[in-house]
């Protein structure tokens, strides 16, 4: 059962699903704000009695259309307070929620709604309808279909779809009728029944659906509630996919389990300004958004004057140098503590209040390693950023780095509960309380991830250091061998790419090669701010990409990057030899990337292969094709006349001795 000192063991056992937390929660923290949303530029609460309240009624009403104990629910759509409550409305019924990206392709969700045998979805607005009445005759388990905004859907006319007020509406009316009903079926369920199927980004192959227990999510998130001090007055941002397993736990698990308040913002494109004016106490976000907002921050300081440039250099160098001891609780010098707080009221102040970061007390980054540069960056401005390493199978939390012991490298220690364990060829391996049942009706994948006695191949290469902290060094499958014995670790090189403003994507190649070659994508906002300060005409994002000042910029990138690999005795042979500027930027509709912008890394080496080809010989330029598809659904082609250009290889520093 569920356990936890925080709460009681008692108490805990008898709060073993989301369903049964929420009706304690509404008695506990009754008027205090549960969740928010922004709409039309106002933001609305609930409390989390009224989130009860809703939540209860939407269950009802589910069950009147005829939703069944372990019937599966789509739910679809951007980070909404009334999907995260069908997320719980379902578990009430004892049936099992699965979230779906809501920029999939019709195709990518007709995938997932047929494997998982759904019968039931609920979905944002229209955008979503669309898709679902697409791929409906290809899922003929898809019963009906709940929609929240009913702009443009009062016309259709088909008797399976809903609105999401009605389902309540009659919902409440059935729970008037019978008041027991509904708190009978929540005792029903129990802290090992499936909660939710979350499914795989697909980095490798086709999504696998992740089966997690309520005693998975639970019993981590109360781990990491209790690990990191979160209280029931922290805010969150929800922003991430809802299908994703790291919004899950921290907008769902862990703010039901602590009793905070998420905060779900307007748009995809207003997060960063709803993220001001929220100011949130606990932030997570995947390394690319600390990229692009370091990248943001470089842009405005060009376009700043050159006295606000020097002075931000000026203690930027301050900041680098002391703030992440002074954040750790390490002495530093009365002068260095006196000319930080200085920086504070002049230059870090002012950004983390511009960034929203003005209030955060701890903040994490997953997903993929973080370069290290960036995760400096931010802790030396007083950010409490750390870094965590998990898996959709571990329900999140397999390390975190404890306070006082954060380390740019390295990705903590077990989180409570965890073992790990490194396997003779290097590979991580893990077992805890959040270890996943298995995957959906692939019992072949699940036997091949989890052993019979719980351990879990991560399949991740890495190694614990002299402190006991984790290193996770890349994928295993990925980290090879240079044709001169060198180690080549693509991720860690990528990282140290995506540290430049400059470049948004990197993919290099290596492995069973004479050298390293890279892909490039460029930042079209960052490179052209770039070009517009020096003049340089483009007007699209292929002609800047192949401006030769604009080639030009990336090599000296590069260069820096290959001084930084010299200094490294194990990497220093992996030096980057020859790149190109991709044409186009690599894009989940094309396949390319995950839905969590993770790069298929196969599928483009694949899709790319004469292009490797050409950085692998003494040609200078490549004419390319390759097709793409545009955001409406439409394909077309893209030609490009590619530079392949060369960069010096660097002689390793010798240590002194």
């Amino acid at each position: 059962m569920v356990e936890t000192t925080t709460n009681g063991g008692a108490r805990a056992s008898a709060l073993d699903t989301f369903p049964k937390l929420l009706l304690d929660n509404a008695v506990r923290y009754r008027d205090a704000h549960a969740t928010r949303e922004k709409e039309f530029g106002i933001w609305q609460s609930w409390t989390w009695q009224e989130l009860s309240e809703d939540v209860q009624n939407l269950a009802a009403g589910l069950a009147e259309l005829g939703l069944q104990r372990g019937d599966k629910i789509a739910v679809i759509g951007d980070n909404r307070p009334r999907l995260y409550g069908a997320i719980c409305a379902a578990q009430a019924l004892g049936c099992i929620p699965v979230p779906t990206y809501q920029d999939a392709a019709s195709s990518e969700l007709e995938y997932v709604i047929e494997h998982a045998e759904v019968r039931f979805a609920i979905v944002e607005d229209q955008e979503q309808v669309d898709k679902l009445l697409e791929v409906k005759d290809a899922c003929p388990r898809l019963e009906v279909i709940v929609y929240i905004d009913p702009r443009g859907i009062n016309k259709y006319t088909q008797s399976f779809l809903h609105g999401y007020a009605a389902v309540q509406a009659a919902g409440k009316t059935r729970r008037d009728q019978n008041p027991a009903y509904l708190g009978e079926e929540i005792a029903k369920g129990k802290g090992s029944d499936t909660a939710i199927i979350l499914y795989t980004s697909g980095t490798t192959g086709r999504p696998k659906g992740v089966m997690l227990s309520y005693e998975n999510v639970l019993v981590t998130a109360r781990n990491a509630v209790e690990r990191d001090g979160l209280r029931q007055d922290d805010e969150v941002l929800a922003y991430l996919p809802m299908a994703w397993v790291g919004d899950h736990v921290f907008s769902f698990g862990q703010a039901y389990v602590a009793g905070f308040c998420v905060n779900c913002p307007e748009s995809s494109a207003t997060v960063m300004s709803d993220l001001r004016e929220v100011g949130p106490s606990y932030f997570f976000a995947p390394p690319a958004i600390y990229e692009n907002l370091l990248t943001n921050v470089m842009i405005r300081m060009e376009d700043a004057s050159r006295f606000k440039r020097n002075l931000f250099n000026k203690f930027l160098a301050i900041a680098k140098r002391v703030g992440c001891q002074m954040l750790d609780g390490k002495a530093v010098s009365i002068t260095d503590r006196l000319l930080y707080s200085l920086g504070e009221i002049l230059i870090y102040g002012p950004l983390k209040n511009t960034l929203g970061f003005s209030r955060i007390r701890i903040a994490y980054t997953a997903g993929e390693a973080i370069g290290p540069d960036i995760f400096d960056f931010y802790r030396s401005l007083g950010i409490n950023i750390k870094q965590l390493y998990g898996q959709t199978e571990g329900a999140v939390f397999v390390t975190m780095q404890p306070d006082g012991e954060i380390k740019p490298d390295t990705v903590g220690t077990p989180a409570p509960q965890v073992e790990i364990k490194i396997a003779e060829n290097g590979e991580v391996l893990y077992r805890g309380p959040g270890v996943f049942q298995s995957y959906y009706k692939n019992p072949e994948a699940t036997a091949e991830t989890k052993t019979e006695d719980g351990w879990v191949h991560t399949g991740d290469a890495g190694f614990f250091d002299s402190d006991g902290h984790l290193k996770i060094i890349d994928r295993a499958k990925d980290v090879g061998k240079l044709n001169n014995g060198a180690i080549f670790a693509p991720k860690y090189i990528e990282n140290k790419l995506k540290f430049f403003p400059q470049i948004k994507e990197a993919v290099v190649f290596g492995n069973q090669r004479d050298h390293v070659a890279a892909f490039i994508n460029i930042d079209l906002e960052a490179v052209g701010n770039w070009a517009e300060k020096r003049n340089i005409p483009y007007a699209s994002y292929q002609e800047l990409s192949e401006r030769p000042e604009v080639i030009g910029l990336i090599q000296e990138n590069l260069q820096k990057v290959n001084i930084d690999l010299t200094a490294d005795p194990h990497l220093s042979g992996s030096q980057i030899r020859r790149f190109l500027v991709l044409p186009k930027e690599l894009d989940a509709d094309d396949g390319e990337l995950t839905r969590t912008r993770k790069v298929r890394r196969r599928f483009v080496a694949e899709r790319y292969e004469s292009l490797i080809d050409a950085l692998y010989s003494d040609k200078e330029r490549f004419s390319m094709e390759v097709q793409v598809v545009f955001e409406d659904g439409r394909t077309g082609t893209i030609s490009a006349d590619v530079e392949l250009r060369d960069v010096p290889e660097l002689s390793p520093v010798a240590k002194a001795s």
